[in-house]
């Protein structure tokens, strides 16, 4: 067990109105798995991210990473969020290197681990461009990249793919998945795309707009590189299509609830 989710709730409070986002969730997630968080707007799958990555303190539960208790950010976890969030002054280069400079990562491991993840990214003769320059998916790319570069025991990915148009989103999930693959880490990925989970996924969690109630955890037991034309690959598209009805139909009885 990599990472332990234990009874996690969180509420906030708008004027005098509090929303109870989460409510005692709980899930592991185990070295080497990739987990997609799967729901409706509003189920809290980003907010439960926040939560796991240290951006944000839970109400009440724990997450433990390795059996060590989260209290805040760390070097163990990655994050990725949806809009790149790269350093604009900074050339490709500098970006990926600027989190081992941090970590004071000595200069040749620095220049070795910069090498190894432009080859895996295949930026190789992007090094000097400026995130201006860079195409969408490069963009995307470097931020995959920069936070493995201090090499987490965990990375976390907000919606990595929200800003892409479809073709280009297609594209990136392979490429990402032959980083992953060759990184062999451990992710938590919030995704709202039904086929991004059973492409990208070892496993699926949907969480409903119930106080993040977790109504499935599906394994994708397909080898990869994944098959999009696949009966089966189709067949978890369809179940998992389901069962985001039914989180959507969460809201409404939630509604109901409060009238």
């Amino acid at each position: 067990m990599k990472i332990k989710i234990d009874n996690v709730s969180k509420s906030f409070r708008n004027n005098k109105k509090v929303n109870e986002v989460l409510k005692n969730i709980s899930f592991e997630v185990n070295e080497g798995e990739f987990v997609s968080l799967l729901g409706p707007s509003g189920c809290g799958k980003t907010t439960l991210l926040t939560i796991i990555s240290g951006f944000k303190k839970a109400d009440s539960g724990n997450i433990f990473v390795e059996n060590k208790k989260v209290d805040g950010p760390g070097v163990d976890r990655g994050f990725i969020f949806q809009n790149y969030a790269l350093f604009p002054w900074m050339t490709v280069e500098k970006n990926i290197l600027y989190p081992m400079k941090q970590q004071k990562v000595p200069k040749e491991d620095r220049e070795k681990r910069l090498k190894e993840l432009l080859s895996i990214s295949k930026l190789e003769g992007k090094e000097k461009l400026y995130p201006s320059q860079l195409s969408g998916g490069m963009k995307q790319r470097t931020a995959v990249i920069r936070a493995l570069a201090c090499k987490p025991e965990v990375l976390l990915l907000d919606e990595p793919l929200g800003a892409v148009d479809f073709q280009m989103r297609k594209i990136l999930q392979e490429e990402l998945e032959n980083i992953f693959l060759k990184d062999k880490i451990t992710a938590i990925m919030v995704t709202h795309d039904v086929d991004e989970a059973v492409y990208m996924s070892d496993r699926v969690i949907v969480m409903s707009t119930d106080k993040g109630k977790i109504i499935e955890d599906l394994k994708i037991d397909l080898p990869r590189p994944r098959d999009r034309e696949c009966e089966i690959y189709n067949k978890y598209k369809e179940n998992l299509t389901k069962v985001l009805t039914t989180a959507l139909g969460y809201e409404e009885v939630a509604a109901t609830k409060e009238d």
